[in-house]
């Protein structure tokens, strides 16, 4: 007679585990809904990656992964038979959710969808779309939540570096070629001059209470860079965005403390335990590699700074501000 093989235990994931370590995350992530949220005011269906963990306690062997997508499903279904939310706070329910049904100490979820944000052409005034990534981030526990708005979105960075070395050798040439110095300085400040563009991609987060505009978020973002860039350009379309970039030329670490400062202007009642997180990459043209800033902290600390010109002591990761709740 064969064998019968040993039944596993009830509950493995409750089981102690063979090293007794506890962890900071464990989860699924990359599942792939249609979320139906409130943007621009009004509801509206997006595209979503949702990424879910909890913290996983030293004695415990694993976390329920089969129960995420049933769980995404009831909160989800939750949200839309009462109303859309924004995208923060759908992350902030499926987190809520997550916490009370796998019985976690603490859940993350984050919610990134894919938006068309509707604009005209800067000169010819056609409309076109672009699309921007809208992220929502919430970290919930027993005792309360935290949650996160972010945009992602592309633009342009002109090199400023490289530009000055062609003004330099551009300033040798008009001298040679018997031009005075105070013309040659009239000349080079009237035109545009040429350097390497870098398309870039820069990110913002804040972490409030406070409902935002996500739309807001995207002009900063864009306002950070050289230019925006457009899907669809006319001439005389291309040829503005191409002269804004090179009169306005700006490093990666430029866009990420222009994006901040301009953050904390444009929003002026967030609060000092707030949070804020700049990052920019730029897609180099001239090498192989990319190059990239980033910035993150309260807005405390940040402001202190600003108004001080003390640097910080610290700088507040996000993960260190969601792990306050």
């Amino acid at each position: 007679m064969a064998e019968t093989p040993a039944l596993l235990p009830q509950d493995l994931q409750a089981s102690t585990p063979e090293v007794e370590l506890s962890l900071t995350r464990a989860g699924v992530t990359r599942v792939s809904k249609a979320i139906r949220v409130r943007h621009e005011g009004r509801k509206t269906v997006m595209a979503a990656e949702i990424e879910c963990t909890v913290d996983l306690d030293r004695a415990q062997k694993g976390v329920h992964m089969s129960r995420f997508a049933e769980l995404f499903e009831e909160a989800i279904e939750a949200v839309v038979a009462s109303e859309a939310l924004h995208v923060e706070a759908l992350a902030e329910h499926i987190a809520r959710h997550i916490v009370e049904r796998q019985q976690a100490l603490r859940a993350e979820a984050r919610i990134t969808a894919r938006w068309p944000m509707r604009r005209t052409t800067p000169v010819s005034g056609l409309p076109t779309q672009e699309l921007v990534s809208l992220i929502g981030i919430a970290a919930a526990s027993t005792s309360g939540v935290r949650r996160v708005v972010g945009v992602e979105a592309s633009g342009i960075n002109a090199c400023p570096c490289a530009q000055g070395l062609v003004r330099g050798r551009a300033a040798e040439r008009l001298s040679e070629a018997g031009f005075a110095s105070d013309d040659v300085e009239r000349i080079l400040d009237l035109v545009p001059i040429a350097t390497h563009n870098q398309r870039g991609r820069g990110a913002l987060y804040v972490g409030t209470e406070r409902r935002l505009d996500a739309n807001d978020l995207v002009t900063i973002v864009e306002s950070s860079m050289s230019a925006p860039i457009y899907e669809l350009l006319k001439r005389p379309d291309e040829l503005f965005v191409v002269e804004q970039a090179h009169l306005r030329p700006r490093f990666v670490e430029d866009s990420v403390r222009i994006a901040l400062a301009s953050a904390l202007a444009a929003i002026p009642d967030l609060t000092d335990d707030d949070f804020l997180y700049s990052r920019q990459v730029n897609f180099e043209t001239i090498h192989s590699h990319d190059v990239l800033a980033e910035r993150q902290g309260t807005v405390g600390e940040l402001r202190a700074e600003l108004g001080s010109g003390v640097p910080a002591l610290r700088h507040t990761s996000l993960d260190d501000w969601l792990r306050v709740a």
